[in-house]
């Protein structure tokens, strides 16, 4: 059936009048994390698979992974897993039912942002 009411209803919030928060922030771009993840491993496939081929392919795949721009895509990949494993870590703790309150959530998610950087260099030293 039609909505006859549909022209008196107010609108919801556009994106140029609602302000973000800092922990929409945070779920939304776990979410973009996750999707970048993919890619990645896509390419370590893609790496596994030119070694399966033989030398000639690996050579030109292993080229390009370890050249400056597949080391900075690797470091790329190597945040986005910490940024996704410790914001799904501060879904599974508001989960339980712990830190939902703004200024909690808020400082989580600072977390999550400063943790996921200084996690990523740290890996990255290590390995």
């Amino acid at each position: 059936m039609a909505d006859v009411n549909r022209g008196n209803r107010p609108l919801s919030p556009h994106l140029q009048i609602y302000r973000p928060q800092l922990t929409s922030m945070t779920s939304i771009f776990a979410r973009i994390t996750g999707v970048a993840l993919l890619g990645a491993a896509i390419l370590v496939v893609w790496w596994f698979f030119a070694a399966a081929m033989g030398p000639g392919y690996y050579d030109f795949v292993n080229g390009l992974m370890t050249s400056f721009i597949g080391d900075v895509i690797m470091f790329l990949a190597l945040w986005a897993l910490c940024y996704h494993a410790l914001s799904g870590l501060r879904h599974l703790i508001w989960d339980i039912g712990i830190g939902l309150e703004v200024d909690t959530a808020e400082k989580m998610g600072l977390g999550v942002i400063f943790g996921s950087v200084i996690l990523a260099i740290i890996v990255a030293i290590i390995v």
